[in-house]
């Protein structure tokens, strides 16, 4: 059954997002462009993991809410520079032009790079202890960075076209680091609001790494089975771009086996936390069960 609460976060963020988006002293057309990239839809995923997890731990709201709108805009970003004609080269986002379409190649740049720069001064505003502050910058810091989802991009460039030299273990690495990380860093930053302790941050991580490689099993599969019309983004990309991809380097049913052997890996992590951890559940089950 759904988490009531999912949907009340959701109007949180969307309105956080919309409050954090009101730069007057900004350029109208970059405003626009970083506007267009992210309050246009999105599962908005990430950052209600965020607050999936710091309700966890009694975690502030205010904390929270800094934090997710946050991590929200770091994914608005890397989705900004993803489409771009240099990297996967797409024109559908969210079923609306990507950024580069709607204004331009250089606009799209800059808007990405802007969004980058405000989630850090959103999080800087979070409502927590010093300490706390610097673990929660670092954490996105490096989720984001060459050991996290610029790094996983760079190796997904390098394996474009070229999919044979790709094994599974290689496939995992890349996406642990390109989309894993930051939702891995989506739990932690709740968590961290909440001052989870080490033991329930191990556990969180454990069902984090699942949950991202299980929503990118998702999307492949969702590449494969479903049109452009559902996605709202380009289907087929993967096979016309010769990228390596679950289904490509196991099979179809073998991907669909795996994708629910990692279930099983999300409800061991979260067992110990019982009922509480309910959100974080509706979450996992929403990621993989998901049509778009």
């Amino acid at each position: 059954m759904p988490d009531t609460r999912l949907e009340a976060w959701r109007g949180l963020i969307d309105a956080e997002l919309e409050r954090a988006l009101d730069l007057d002293d900004s350029p109208p057309r970059l405003r626009a462009a970083m506007r267009h990239a992210v309050l246009l839809g999105g599962k908005r995923m990430r950052p209600l993991l965020v607050l999936a997890s710091g309700a966890l731990f009694d975690a502030d709201d205010e904390a929270l809410l800094s934090a997710a709108v946050a991590v929200e805009l770091i994914h608005a970003y890397s989705l900004v520079h993803d489409d771009l004609p240099s990297m996967d080269d797409d024109a559908l986002r969210r079923g609306q032009p990507t950024v580069h379409v709607a204004f331009d190649e250089a606009t799209a740049v800059l808007a990405g790079d802007a969004l980058q720069s405000l989630a850090f001064d959103v999080l800087t505003r979070a409502a927590v202890d010093p300490a706390s502050a610097v673990e929660l910058v670092r954490t996105l810091a490096r989720a984001s960075g060459a050991a996290g989802m610029c790094g996983g991009q760079a190796l997904d460039v390098d394996a474009t076209g070229s999919r044979e030299s790709v094994d599974l273990r290689a496939l995992e690495r890349l996406h642990a680091m390109k989309t894993g990380a930051l939702i891995r860093a989506s739990v932690r930053m709740g968590a961290l609001c909440g001052r989870a302790d080490a033991d329930a941050l191990a556990r969180l991580d454990r069902f984090a790494d699942a949950l991202g490689l299980a929503f990118q099993v998702r999307d492949d599969i969702l590449d494969i089975e479903a049109d452009t019309a559902q996605l709202g983004k380009t289907a087929g990309k993967d096979a016309e771009q010769d990228k390596a991809t679950f289904p490509s380097l196991i099979g179809l049913d073998a991907s669909k086996a795996r994708l629910s052997a990692l279930v099983g890996e999300m409800d061991d992590a979260l067992a110990g936390f019982g009922e509480r951890a309910a959100a974080l559940s509706a979450l996992g089950r929403l990621a993989v069960e998901r049509n778009h």
